[in-house]
């Protein structure tokens, strides 16, 4: 399949938006499934490309200059508004989601590596640091693969009101 990644346009937003969400819904990461107020933040991608570098992968079709959007990630270069783990020269991944019919093609793996190749290019940037829960056992796969290891002592709570709630941190050293 010929997978090409690149910055979202615009008039993607809602459709990467909608592939965020039903990622996150159907894969059950929502605590509070359709009613939880991360649903919100993982729909509003427009909000996301104003603070950081919001990137899309999309099969090429057989119709000349179509292509179908498979899924994205948002790289945020240096700190701002949506790190949430990231320190000085770390860059960070964030919102990786693949289509449930786009996944197992590479997509998902393709996104992870440009975001390795923008922060090698990112003057200054040492490290790039991502979280992730419990459950999403294939983008741990991708991770590892990728050479990223495991930050146990970065592990964090997004919501401390809750308990149960721990994200597992990564980290690749550039």
């Amino acid at each position: 399949m010929d997978i090409v990644i690149r910055v979202a346009r615009p008039e993607e937003y809602p459709g990467l938006g909608e592939i965020t969400a039903q990622a996150y819904l159907r894969d059950g990461l929502l605590d509070f499934g359709e009613s939880d107020a991360y649903l919100g933040e993982l729909r509003d991608v427009a909000k996301r490309a104003a603070a950081a570098d919001v990137l899309v992968a999309v099969e090429r079709e057989s119709a000349p200059g179509a292509r179908r959007l498979l899924g994205g990630v948002t790289f945020v270069p240096r700190g701002g508004a949506m790190a949430d783990i990231a320190r000085p020269g770390e860059a960070e991944i964030r919102m990786l989601a693949v289509a449930r019919e786009a996944r197992g093609r590479g997509a998902g793996e393709a996104l992870v590596r440009d975001c390795v190749d923008r922060a090698r290019a990112t003057e200054g940037c040492v490290r790039i640091v991502l979280s992730t829960q419990h459950s999403m056992h294939a983008a741990h796969r991708i991770y590892e693969r990728l050479g990223f290891t495991r930050t146990p002592d970065r592990d964090w709570n997004p919501i401390p009101e809750l308990d149960d709630v721990r994200l597992l941190t990564y980290e690749l050293t550039l």
